[in-house]
């Protein structure tokens, strides 16, 4: 029984999460700089059974993709190279980081550690998991 992960991708760094292998509650599990976010998951697929990879589809409110998504294309072209046996899927991540920055308000994170990016890209790919989670859950 494997798991799924989900990527927050950014242009510097990006945000990873994964699930338990009963696929019912998402974690953060790191963030990694986009640069080598290819090799981390190399890495990370032959020490964990991973089924199915998430990558978030960043869309603005007219229902368009971001500026950002020509990117987000080039690396699941090059990580479907690295990884052809790897199921992707996309999921909305509109607002994933707005509601991490208002769940680290909410959990009472202090401000120093609220300017850090790397934990809102963190909390980011766990809202993108949890989220496809609750729709996967309620498509059945």
């Amino acid at each position: 029984m494997g798991i799924l992960l989900a990527i927050d991708y950014g242009q510097k760094r990006s945000g990873i999460a994964i699930t338990d292998p009963m696929k019912i509650i998402a974690t953060g599990h790191s963030t990694q700089p986009t640069s080598g976010l290819i090799d981390f998951l190399i890495d990370f697929t032959k020490s964990n059974q991973v089924e199915k990879c998430v990558i978030g589809q960043p869309k603005q409110m007219n229902n368009t993709f971001s500026e950002v998504e020509p990117k987000i294309q080039n690396f699941i072209k090059n990580l479907t190279g690295a990884l052809p046996n790897l199921p992707i899927v996309r999921h909305d991540e509109r607002f994933t980081s707005k509601m991490a920055f208002q769940t680290m308000l909410d959990g009472g994170v202090k401000k120093e550690k609220r300017k850090n990016k790397g934990l809102i890209d963190k909390i980011s790919a766990t809202l993108l998991l949890q989220s496809y989670l609750d729709a996967s859950l309620h498509s059945k």
